[in-house]
């Protein structure tokens, strides 16, 4: 198309096979988009696009991304806040019947299997090399290994114990990054040893590991292939994983991190099998787990960083999952 939409915090500039977003670096925009700068979407990448009614006068276009096609959508599995979606562009009002034209164009310009989930990345992850501030320790990526270096304040015994990690790309299944903004935010690497990969969305096995990516996981098939190793070690207590909370590993850092980390795991990964056993939920929770987690959860409530109401609520939740 070759022309160029405005709107607040981005603009989108359309070429003949993708779009170009370029985010604003204003003091009011999302820190993540900051940190994004700007990124390509292939129209191949996309599934749909929808223009709905904003807030306060506004209109909101939306490319909404296929399944395995951005690995850092499907690093933040869901977990995104509305503002800080990047395939988002806020228009004023006024501007809707522009908006809705590049919607109808964007729309003829979809691939055929658009439906489908992507085979494979389409989306370029950030580059490497990246680091962040964790609350235990400090992450580290330079696109072929991942080091935690742990704090001397926030690191756990078990930590310590296991002493500084790192972790060759080609020797990972993938990973769960739980945003900083819950309770229990961390980044964990899955060596292959610990599960199986799945090739259908791109290697981060979230799916495995209950709706917050930390329980136990099980899988196998009818044809003897064995079980997936469990799980059961806290976020805290796992040299694998490095926590997120109190300002340490924000969204804008560690989000973009892990979308690195998991794309150079997928494509180090090799072909799948032509007949991969279907992998399942546990259903339940590991006991251990949750009673590590309650543990931490109260450590936070003592020393005042969780109210009474969460500590109550987030206590509930976990003995839930039991």
């Amino acid at each position: 198309m070759g022309d160029v939409l405005a709107g607040i915090h981005a603009t989108w500039e359309f070429d003949t096979d993708s779009v170009l977003i370029r985010f604003e670096r204003g003091i009011r925009t999302p820190k993540l988009f900051q940190s994004l700068r700007e990124r390509r979407i292939p129209y191949a990448a996309l599934s749909s696009v929808t223009l709905t009614p904003g807030k306060r006068g506004t209109v909101v276009l939306r490319a909404v991304p296929r399944a395995g096609a951005d690995p850092l959508v499907e690093a933040a599995s869901g977990q995104l806040k509305e503002g800080c979606d990047p395939y988002r562009l806020v228009l004023p009002a006024e501007r809707e019947v522009l908006a809705e034209y590049y919607a109808d164009e964007l729309r003829t310009l979809l691939d055929p299997a658009s439906d489908e989930p992507a085979d494979r990345f389409l989306v370029a992850a950030p580059e490497a090399p990246m680091n962040f501030k964790a609350y235990d320790g400090r992450a580290g990526f330079d696109g072929e290994r991942v080091s935690f270096r742990w704090s001397w304040t926030g690191a756990s015994s078990a930590k310590w114990k296991a002493g500084d990690q790192t972790f060759k790309v080609s020797e990972l299944a993938g990973i769960v990054w739980r945003s900083p903004e819950a309770l229990d935010g961390y980044l964990r690497l899955l060596p292959r040893a610990a599960a199986p990969v799945d090739h259908r969305t791109g290697g981060s096995l979230g799916d495995l590991h209950g709706p917050d990516g930390s329980g136990s996981a099980g899988g196998g098939s009818a044809d003897g292939v064995p079980d997936a190793a469990p799980l059961t070690r806290a976020a805290d207590q796992d040299p694998a994983a490095v926590l997120f909370g109190l300002g340490y590993g924000p969204v804008h850092e560690s989000l973009p991190f892990a979308a690195a980390v998991l794309e150079s795991v997928r494509r180090t990964q090799p072909a799948p099998a032509a007949s991969a056993p279907a992998l399942v939920n546990a259903g339940r929770r590991d006991p251990a787990d949750i009673a590590e987690r309650i543990h931490h959860l109260g450590e936070l409530h003592r020393a005042g960083l969780v109210t009474d109401a969460e500590y109550t609520t987030k206590k509930a939740q976990l003995l839930a999952e039991l």
